[in-house]
């Protein structure tokens, strides 16, 4: 089964051109094609899309915008942000506003669509190195972090809680596994339940509530035995 894909950039050769790439693939078929967010989601809306391949500066309805409301929705598509611009604040405002990944516009044609396939499986495309560089930009900004935070974590025991801080830190399943001394298969089956009983769609997701409530740090915290 094709993967739908909505491709939204203001500017028609680029989208045009990331159309052509995606639409090459075997497993994927772009369904539809918008020039800024207001039009974007409108059609995620209409055309039920497993992925938006969205633009950040556009007019009228920006990218981040756009990608709040369509994130908000239910049976939400996953939404992966393309830039030309390399801003920490970009990328905050989008994983924030509920995009599963971020990446540069002059990225090769195979990690596009690599990201693609990625984020529709519910993971993100962000590599452990970017990860970490938001991390040490989120934990220099304590004024984003919320209060009361404690709370939102009750319900996950306290092997959940070392992985979500683990993975909050930038680590991949391997080396959380081998961080905590279990199987990779133990670690998914963490990484699923704090998502479902925190109400979370992805890791990304999952790190910066990590961050929000203080649970991460730069330096990730061994178990807790």
């Amino acid at each position: 089964m094709s993967l739908k894909v909505l491709v939204v950039d203001d500017q028609g050769i680029v989208r045009a051109g990331f159309a052509a790439v995606i639409d090459a693939e075997d497993d994927m078929t772009v369904v539809g094609e918008a020039a800024d967010g207001a039009a974007a989601v409108r059609l995620a809306d209409e055309l039920s899309p497993d992925v938006v391949v969205m633009d950040v500066r556009m007019p009228d309805l920006d990218g981040i915008a756009a990608t709040r409301i369509i994130t908000g929705r239910e049976n939400a598509p996953r939404v992966l942000v393309l830039t030309t611009f390399d801003l920490d604040a970009y990328v905050f405002d989008a994983l924030r506003a509920g995009a599963s990944g971020f990446l540069l516009k002059d990225v090769h044609a195979s990690e596009l669509l690599h990201g693609i396939r990625v984020v529709a499986t519910g993971e993100s495309v962000l590599a452990p190195s970017a990860t970490r560089r938001l991390i040490s930009h989120y934990a220099s900004a304590p004024e984003r972090r919320t209060t009361g935070g404690p709370r939102q974590l009750d319900s996950l025991t306290t092997s959940q809680r070392n992985v979500l801080g683990l993975l909050a830190a930038g680590l991949n399943n391997a080396e959380i596994a081998e961080s905590l001394g279990i199987t990779v298969g133990t670690v998914k089956s963490h990484v699923n339940a704090l998502l479902r009983k925190l109400g979370l769609r992805d890791r990304v997701q999952a790190t910066i509530l990590a961050y929000d409530l203080g649970l991460a740090r730069p330096n990730p915290p061994g178990p807790h035995l």
